[in-house]
């Protein structure tokens, strides 16, 4: 049995995360287990992006699969190495392309929650402006020996920041970003806390008219439904310059545009789509990784799926030899198969010692016990294929939950009890697993 001290606040937050049948933002290597092989293909494109590169991803797997713990898991990583990571679900007002604001939805939903390894939490937009304009300053005095107080060290500092303004300023739409971040540095040094705002405000995609732009910030132009990822790029790139490895975009529920019922709609946000997919790899982005989620459903329904468009089933289509058991995680989706039984007996492990550690009883399960648990799932109706990893735990927490409110219980009363069911699956297939015939721990 694992016997990893967890922090009770890490605990807790887990263990009602994964309860909830949502994936944790914290605690994730407690309880990683698995999915060796598709995180270390993504982890090869973070040096990719560092060096300059830019790569695109699609995670695809059913519902509690582990998508979204996948895509956490690499989130957290990717901001240890010193990358920005902003991320956003899909939903119905939240898409790539709109004709209602959508497409800026999802930009303002990416900025609102960008995040680095100091403020994780997301929010760290004028953090990031600040903490590199106090790099500049402190690299102008090491190497002009001049001091804040000397009047000379303004314009030492204006040519540093003119450096980099001057290599956004030559990108699409890089002037008006490029003159923003100067106005938000003098805004900086003046103290003008209201100028330092309105830059915020503008950078967040929450001007509405170009009108009031101008008015404010002398630029007659707005982040708009159609140019939010441009700017995107333009961030990846002035993160590079401020002293970043690079930036993450993160975009899950894909499924959001699949469900869009007007079929114009969803063809204009696979164009989007198509577009950020060939920037990535026509070398047309920089210092830029992008990772998506969604189901099998979602990508391959010749319909209404991601493979309805063309150019994009044509780019994304599994070769001929890639199998469950043998992908190819060099491709751009990477698809998850279900994790093994015995992968799934070290996770209870693991959470079976951080619930007992969180709420302070001495642990009574035995790898037996734990083990005859894993089999019970793993025996339901089409567990080879359609088993999740979110509803063997979730009726395992449920179990833990129980036995330590109940210390006359044991497991196996429960186990073998008429009234125990499993959490309901998304899909029930007509084969009945049989791979327990083998299976010994």
């Amino acid at each position: 049995m694992t016997n990893v001290k967890v922090p009770r606040r890490i605990a807790k937050t887990v263990l009602n995360s994964l309860k909830g049948g949502v994936v944790p933002r914290t605690g994730l290597p407690y309880i990683t287990v698995g999915r060796k092989n598709e995180i270390a293909a993504l982890l090869g494109d973070v040096d990719v992006i560092a060096d300059g590169g830019a790569s695109f991803r699609f995670i695809v797997g059913r519902y509690g699969s582990g998508k979204s713990f996948l895509i956490q898991t690499i989130r957290n990583y990717v901001m240890d190495k010193n990358f920005i990571v902003v991320d956003a679900d899909l939903s119905p007002e939240r898409r790539l392309q709109g004709t209602k604001g959508q497409g800026l939805a999802t930009y303002r939903e990416l900025i609102g929650n960008l995040s680095t390894k100091t403020r994780p939490e997301g929010g760290a937009l004028t953090l990031v402006l600040d903490r590199w304009i106090n790099q500049v300053q402190a690299k102008a005095m090491e190497e002009t020996g001049l001091g804040p107080e000397d009047p000379a060290f303004a314009g030492a500092v204006d040519k540093k920041i003119y450096a980099v303004t001057s290599q956004i300023s030559e990108l699409v739409h890089g002037f008006a970003f490029a003159k923003l971040i100067s106005a938000y540095y003098h805004a900086y040094l003046e103290d003008d806390d209201e100028k330092r705002q309105k830059v915020i405000r503008w950078f967040r995609g929450e001007y509405a008219t170009k009108t009031e732009a101008k008015a404010d910030l002398g630029i007659s132009r707005i982040i708009s439904d159609d140019d939010w990822y441009d700017y995107l790029k333009l961030f990846a790139v002035f993160f590079r310059l401020a002293g970043y490895a690079g930036m993450m975009i993160m975009i899950d529920e894909l499924i959001n545009i699949y469900k869009i019922t007007n079929s114009q709609a969803r063809q204009n946000n696979y164009e989007k789509l198509l577009t950020m997919y060939n920037d990535a790899l026509q070398g047309k982005a920089r210092y830029l990784g992008i990772i998506m989620g969604c189901t099998p459903q979602a990508l391959e329904d010749r319909h209404r799926g991601i493979y309805s468009y063309e150019a994009l089933r044509s780019r994304l289509s599994e070769g001929r030899f890639s199998r469950p058991g043998a992908r190819d995680l060099m491709a751009p989706v990477i698809r998850l198969d279900p994790l093994s039984p015995e992968e799934m007996l070290v996770l209870c492990e693991k959470l079976s010692s951080m619930h007992a550690g969180l709420y302070g009883y001495e642990e009574k399960l035995t790898t037996e016990d734990l083990t005859a648990f894993v089999k019970l799932e793993y025996s339901r109706v089409g567990a080879d294929t359609n088993i999740t990893p979110r509803e063997v735990i979730r009726d395992f927490i449920e179990l833990l939950d129980l036995l330590s409110q109940n210390p006359d219980m044991n497991l196996m009363s429960l186990l073998k009890s008429d009234d125990f069911t499993f959490t309901p699956s998304e899909a029930v297939p007509d084969q009945k697993d049989e791979q327990f015939a083998e299976f010994t721990i």
